[in-house]
Formats: C-alpha cells, sequence, structure tokens
C-alpha cells in the first residue's frame, strides 16, 4: 500500500500555512521571483488569523501623535516581562506601521477618525491608543486582503493538505511530504526552502479559542527536522472567552470590548480589577473608578484602566475572583458594555460581538452583561528563528507567525500578533527566496525516507489494536486543562507526563474504521501524534522554569526569580527524547535599555 505512487511538485520556496503571516511570506517570495507554492490544511481562507478581531498594533500615531516605535517597543518588552528577544521587537515596532499602511494600498478599509485617517482603539499593555481595527473584524478583513493579493499574483496554492514530514538533504531542508485531506492520496514537495507558519497548538486543552487545525504541526515538524524551539512554557489563557452555553466554552470574546469601555465586573456588580493591580504598571493604571472613568472619556491624565492590564494579568484576576465565591453563575466574571455605551455605538463598533452573544448564547449586550472566563488562546514559544531572517538552525527553514518564538516573550499584547505576522511573514519571505536563489541545485530527496513516512502514515489504517484517536485526544485535553493550564504546581505536571507517555505508547495502537477517503478519525490519529509532541515539550519546559512570569504562574513558585529573568527554556529532540537547557537572552543595547529608565 505504501508502494503506489505519490504525486510530486517541485518549487523553489514552499509555504505552509496560509493564515496572516504564510499569505505575506508567499507573496514576498513570489515577488522575489521564485517559484512559490502555498499549502493549507483546510480552505484558503478559513485561517485562525480571523479570530485576531480587535485589531492590529502599529505606532502610526494617528489618535496620539506622541506614539512612536520606541513606546511600543517598550510596552513589547514589558507586557512580555523582558523575556522578548529585543531585536524582534524592535524589529516590529519599527515596521508594523509600513505594514499596515501596505495592507491599506492593498485595499484593507480600516475604520477611519474624523481626518480621514486610520482609527485606532485602545487595547491592553499599550500606553497609547495603537491598534488600526476594522470594527471587531480586523482579521478576516486582513485574510481578505493579503488572500485576494495573493490570488492576484498568481501563487500556486494547494488546499486541504496535510503535510507530515519535513524531508533533508544531509543537514539541509529538502522538500515535504503529506497526504490530501479528501482523496488520503500521498503527496510531496521538493522544496530548496521552507517556510512554516502553521499557527498554534490550543487544540491540546480542553478549554480553547483556537480551532481545529491549531495541533501544533509546525512546532513538531521543526522538532522532528532538529531545530530548537524557546519558551514553550509561555502560553496565553486570554483572560476573555465565552464560557456559557457549554457548546461555545472558550470561544473568543475580543479585548476590543474593554478597549471601547467595557469593565470587568464580580457577582456583586464591583470593579474587581482595581485590587489586582500589579507594582510593574502601578505608575500609570488608574487606581480607583473616577479616575479609570476619565480616562475614558478624554484620556486627561493618560492612566489606562486597569481592565486594560496585560493579558495574563487580567486572567489570573478573574480566575481569582472566580475561586473565592465572587464569580458569575458558571464560574467566570461578567463583562459588561450594556451599561457603559449606547446601543447604536456597541453595534457600529462591536457587530460580531453583538451577533456571536445573540446567536450562541440568547444575550444581548447592548442590554446585558456577558459571561465570561480564561480560555487557552496563544502560544508565546514555538520555533526558535533568527530576529532579523526568520531562519532556524535547519538550513532552509524558516517560521513566522504565532509558530515563532521569541518577539513576544512571556507574555503577547493583544494587537501585536497581527502585526507580528504581516512583519515577520514578509521578512520570511524574503529570506527563503534568497536562500533559494543561493542554492544552485534542488537538494536531493531519500526515496527510501519517503516510503518509510507513508508506511508510518497508514498504521491507524491497518493496526488491530482497539484504541480510539478521539477518547486520547480527549483525555489530552483534560490532562493539559487540569494540569498545564493557567496555574501549574509540580506535582500535577508530573503527573500530566505520566498521562502523556502513556498515551504516547497507546498511540501506535489507534485503530481507524474505514479507508483513506476523507476520513477525521485518520487525520484525528496523525494530528495526535505533534499534539502530544507539542503538549511534552511545554510541561517539561513549564516543569524547568521554576517561576512564574507572564503566561506562566506557578502556584508553588509564585514570584519571580531573577536566576530566570533573561533565560530561555530551550528544547530540542535528540534520540527521540526531548532535552532541555537555559541559555541567556541576548544582551539589549545599551541605548534600547535605556528607554526603560524614562520617566512614564
Amino acid at each position: 500500500m505504501a508502494s503506489e505512487s505519490h504525486e510530486t511538485h517541485e518549487y523553489d520556496v514552499v509555504i505552509i500555512g496560509a493564515g496572516g503571516a504564510g499569505l505575506r511570506a508567499a507573496i514576498e517570495a513570489s515577488a522575489a521571483g521564485v517559484k512559490t507554492a502555498l499549502i493549507c490544511k483546510s480552505l484558503l481562507g478559513k485561517a485562525h488569523t480571523v479570530m485576531a478581531e480587535g485589531g492590529i498594533a502599529a505606532a502610526l500615531g494617528n489618535v496620539w501623535p506622541e506614539d512612536n516605535w520606541k513606546v511600543h517597543f517598550r510596552d513589547t518588552m514589558r507586557g512580555g516581562k523582558m523575556l522578548n528577544n529585543w531585536r524582534m521587537a524592535q524589529i516590529h515596532a519599527q515596521e508594523s506601521p509600513d505594514r499596515v499602511l501596505e495592507l491599506e494600498e492593498w485595499g484593507a478599509l480600516f475604520d477611519r477618525t474624523k481626518d480621514g485617517l486610520i482609527l485606532q482603539r485602545d487595547f491592553g499593555g499599550h500606553r497609547y491608543a495603537r491598534l488600526a481595527h476594522v470594527g471587531d473584524r480586523t482579521g478576516l478583513e486582513m485574510i481578505r486582503t493579503l488572500q485576494q493579493h495573493a490570488v492576484h499574483k498568481g501563487i500556486d496554492v494547494f488546499m486541504e493538505c496535510n503535510i507530515q514530514r519535513l524531508l533533508k538533504d544531509g543537514h539541509k531542508i529538502a522538500g515535504a511530504f503529506g497526504y490530501w485531506r479528501e482523496s488520503g492520496g500521498f503527496v510531496l514537495f521538493k522544496a530548496k526552502a521552507i517556510v512554516l507558519a502553521t499557527g498554534g497548538i490550543g487544540r491540546s486543552w480542553k478549554v480553547t479559542s483556537n480551532s481545529w487545525e491549531c495541533t501544533g504541526d509546525g512546532i513538531a515538524l521543526a522538532l522532528n527536522a532538529g531545530a530548537e524551539l524557546i519558551d514553550m512554557e509561555m502560553v496565553q489563557f486570554h483572560p476573555t472567552g465565552m464560557i456559557w452555553p457549554p457548546s461555545v466554552r472558550g470561544l473568543l470574546v475580543t479585548e476590543g470590548v474593554r478597549g471601547d469601555g467595557g469593565t470587568l465586573r464580580n457577582n456583586s456588580g464591583e470593579r474587581f480589577m482595581f485590587r489586582y493591580i500589579p507594582e510593574f504598571f502601578k505608575a500609570e493604571t488608574a487606581d480607583n473608578e473616577t479616575e479609570a472613568d476619565a480616562w475614558y472619556t478624554d484620556k486627561a491624565n493618560n492612566r489606562r484602566t486597569p481592565d486594560l492590564l496585560p493579558r495574563d494579568e487580567v486572567a489570573r484576576a478573574i480566575n481569582a475572583e472566580a475561586k473565592a465565591g465572587r464569580g458569575s453563575p458558571h464560574g467566570g466574571v461578567f463583562l459588561d458594555i450594556a451599561s457603559r455605551r449606547p446601543a447604536d455605538y456597541i453595534m457600529k463598533r462591536l457587530p460580531s460581538m453583538y451577533h456571536q452573544f445573540m446567536e450562541l448564547a440568547g444575550v444581548d449586550i447592548t442590554k446585558e452583561a456577558m459571561e465570561i472566563g480564561p480560555t487557552c488562546h496563544y502560544a508565546m514559544g514555538g520555533v526558535r528563528v533568527d530576529a532579523d531572517t526568520t531562519a532556524t538552525d535547519v538550513p532552509g527553514l524558516f517560521a513566522a507567525g504565532e509558530v515563532a518564538a521569541g518577539l513576544h516573550g512571556a507574555n503577547r499584547l493583544g494587537g501585536n500578533s497581527l502585526s507580528d505576522l504581516v512583519v515577520f511573514g514578509r521578512r520570511a519571505g524574503q529570506y527563503a527566496a534568497a536562500y533559494a536563489k543561493a542554492l544552485r541545485a534542488q537538494p536531493l530527496v531519500d526515496a527510501g525516507e519517503v516510503e518509510q513516512v507513508a508506511r508510518e502514515l497508514l498504521v491507524p489504517l491497518t493496526s488491530h489494536g482497539g484504541d480510539n484517536a478521539y477518547a486520547i485526544h480527549a483525555q489530552l485535553q483534560e490532562c493539559m486543562q487540569n494540569n498545564v493550564g493557567l496555574i501549574r504546581v509540580e506535582n500535577e505536571m508530573i503527573e500530566a507526563l505520566d498521562v502523556i507517555a502513556s498515551l504516547k505508547r497507546r498511540l501506535p495502537n489507534v485503530t481507524v474504521a474505514g479507508g483513506r477517503h476523507y476520513n477525521p478519525g485518520w487525520h484525528l490519529a496523525l494530528d495526535l501524534q505533534n499534539m502530544l509532541a507539542v503538549s511534552e515539550a511545554c510541561t517539561r519546559a513549564a516543569l524547568a522554569r521554576k517561576e512564574s512570569r507572564g503566561g506562566h504562574t506557578r502556584d508553588d513558585f509564585p514570584s519571580t526569580d531573577e536566576r530566570f529573568a533573561m533565560v530561555n527554556v530551550v528544547v530540542r529532540a535528540r534520540d527521540g527524547e526531548l532535552t532541555l537547557s537555559d541559555e541567556p537572552l541576548p544582551e539589549m543595547p545599551d541605548e534600547l535599555k535605556a528607554l526603560f529608565e524614562e520617566a512614564h
């Protein structure tokens, strides 16, 4: 069965993933004159980028002329608890405005100020209103714009194609092998360079905003190919996901609700966030409701509301309120914009949120509060890349977007994800094309290795072990949710590793009924290999970091520890086992260090 002929394509640059980063990389590589292919696991346009609703962060200075790249850089570093790669944060802050204006040139229809400039809204952790937006559908508009531009350029697109293995010629990339989700037929892509833009890992948790595609494919592909991972312990739990009814638990509620005036309240109606302002942010955060309301009205004192603290701080505060018995009926808290803004304002600024709650929960957000709670949302960790080129330590392999680590440090600020996609997506396409051009000959693919991978992919269809892929997935999600979630302790994470090891042993016994033609059970069985690998990397890294920082909260080590202040936890795969090491962050130059010594 494995020796059947497989479909073969040959390209200079292959991009795996067709969200914002993948599309922008494909556009740039194609513009450089190399033969480019774009592969997506689902359908073009269904990227998880559309879930980034609130806006794209860039220091345009349209609402606050005082804003500039240095302030954006400082906000990003402070939000990431200084664990960020400083050079990535600098590039991101400097180049984001040009990338937003580029999207506008390509047809993106942003909301406008009275003077006709791109309007910008407030978001957590940003000193100034900085998020360019299209209502609460910004990610969707970005995908629409990039997709139309890519199609216009004639880039080859391969939809519903699931890549399972990266192939190498010696140390360098030679191609990728996978299958068509519809037919089950195998496909080989020969390539000089590959860009990973596969997104996140959230489907390993039970309560998540992530859709079915987010199974950590790119991280597992890179790890198996010999690339390094960093910061895998840093998982962001977005503070505001839907929690009722159960069928929509985890679905994202955009930070734009709070950016446009929404407030968090407990079951007594109290604005509890004033009790949870960390020392790090006290100098610039309103410490009472009157002062916060003045900030919303005219921003005269420029002290942000605590409802817009960075996401890790807000998520922990919501969790604490619920645990103390001050939560909502279903274990979260309330998010209220109805008492703060008129109905027509809400309908204009947050149309998607209005329809989401009305249709899925029967809640009219113009009249009543939303019930919300933390949901697994984003991975700050991922593939280690060079800041300027997005290159991994595997020659010919590049990564951009959520799959790549470094920019966001220990916690990502809202809106930085979309600008990350276009800033580093562009650089990935640029440098992957340059690498491909410099190679004189196409790297060689080992036919024997292709045969071996094909045999491995068919195991679930020929196994008689009797284990069920859906049962294993449910157990993994329960394990990660309970043991490696928002709050972590050593004994629970050790238990998680035992469960993961047990599930890995069961994986070869998974039996899938039916054939290869669009078989969701088979697809899940293969995705589980990636989810288990990523879950183990996350758990081992979380055990190694014996402190609390950003998206990583240890109940047994509740404080930050200077020993980990400037350290990445690096994960490598060696002889089928994961190894970990602590390695220092790159040293920040003095002129950038000085920005953190300036007055607020």
